[in-house]
């Protein structure tokens, strides 16, 4: 495998695992970047531009992006918490204190700090969506709006893998005016200088590839290690809140249509470099290049507090959420305790560990089976681990 980029002395072991990703594990174009301490420290890229690509096909290149899935929720969980950093949220508040329209069907009591920890009640649609309809935000917003509870906000928690976006997008259009894809772009990565977009320029649909399912071969790595039976059977259930709650979008659009890629979904179609994403995560606890940083210290305790934890009623396995963001746990390993980012289903990953002034992205247009802990990502954490 034909690697390009770089990588600090002490950090071969994420290069060693890199190359372990192709050879094994099925990658066919990825990249992985890692920070420490605001300095670029691993900057990797390898593979094909598009996954279907051959011997003879566009190869990955400095600054090639992929959609990165659920990734993209922790960029978007930054907007919202920068709004409260900056005095325009309550994170206490009610959802319906900025959304009036919210409070329909007993709502009144979901507060703004449930949307972020996943503890709303409002993990499904009733009726989902269909792919032109979800390109609207205004129409998902005005489905979430209409939509019962599930279950009492703040008593339980479970993964809102797509309402997220719009509970989230909604509530920023409220407060700022603007949608959350511009704000995204204009106050956080225009001025850290992180190539992450949600809602991709028409400028920039170039520098991204296509996306598609990958498998390991064999046994490697785990790719296709089998999920315990319960979660197989959640998956497999129509009636389940699993199935609904990824079906809230039904059917899920071609995530290599340029519409989809062009609209702003904050839970699903962030499109990012990885050394974008690594940047973000960088700039959220520290400077970068000159740039701000843009977590303040109680920004960031209050990102990666424990705010849910134990069985989630969606994913039905243990998960841990702060304020938007994951935590460091079985659901999705990352270096350590104090550890706080946000996988994306099928590979991609990025957190923050202030503890060690680490930031990782990967990135990947190969998607696996995987939801929370993919086999490659994982590989690599354990190559940055193996460095300090």
């Amino acid at each position: 495998m034909d690697v390009n980029g770089t990588v600090a002395e002490g950090f071969e072991p994420v290069r060693e695992a890199f190359v372990r990703n192709f050879e094994v594990l099925g990658d066919r174009g990825a990249a992985v970047a890692v920070y420490r301490d605001g300095r670029l420290v691993v900057d990797l890229w390898a593979g094909t531009k598009d996954v279907d690509g051959t011997a003879d096909s566009a190869p990955w290149e400095r600054g090639t992006a992929q959609i990165v899935r659920s990734a993209t929720k922790g960029v978007a969980a930054a907007a919202l918490l920068l709004l409260h950093q900056r005095g325009l949220l309550d994170l206490d508040a009610p959802v319906g204190e900025y959304w009036p329209e919210f409070k329909a069907v007993g709502k009144e009591r979901v507060l703004v700090r449930h949307v972020l920890s996943h503890r709303a009640g409002l993990p499904v649609l009733d009726r989902p969506l269909t792919p032109e309809e979800a390109l609207d935000p205004l129409r998902g917003a005005e489905a979430v709006a209409r939509q019962a509870l599930v279950w009492e906000p703040g008593t339980d928690h479970g993964y809102h893998a797509l309402t997220y976006g719009w509970l989230l997008g909604e509530l920023v259009r409220r407060v700022t005016g603007r949608g959350v894809g511009d704000w995204i772009a204009e106050e956080i990565a225009g001025p850290v200088g992180a190539d992450l977009w949600v809602g991709l320029p028409a400028a920039e649909a170039g520098r991204v590839g296509r996306s598609g399912r990958v498998e390991a071969p064999g046994n490697a790595g785990g790719l296709r290690s089998r999920p315990k039976r319960s979660v197989a059977e959640a998956y497999d259930d129509p009636a389940s809140l699993t199935r609904r709650a990824f079906a809230a979008i039904t059917p899920f659009p071609d995530q290599n249509d340029p519409a989809y890629r062009a609209a702003s979904l904050p839970a699903t179609n962030g499109i990012a470099t990885a050394e974008g994403l690594a940047r973000f995560y960088a700039s959220l606890v520290g400077e970068v290049g000159g740039g701000p940083r843009l977590f303040t210290s109680e920004t960031l305790a209050a990102a990666r507090a424990e705010e849910s934890a134990g069985p989630d009623q969606v994913l039905v396995i243990n998960t841990r959420f702060g304020l938007g963001y994951m935590l460091h746990g079985s659901a999705s390993p990352f270096l350590g305790a104090g550890s706080f980012g946000h996988p994306g289903r099928g590979g991609s990953l990025g957190f923050a560990d202030p503890e060690s002034g680490i930031a990782f992205g990967y990135v990947t247009n190969g998607f696996s089976k995987t939801v929370t802990a993919d086999a490659r990502a994982q590989a690599l954490v354990r190559g940055v681990r193996a460095a300090l």
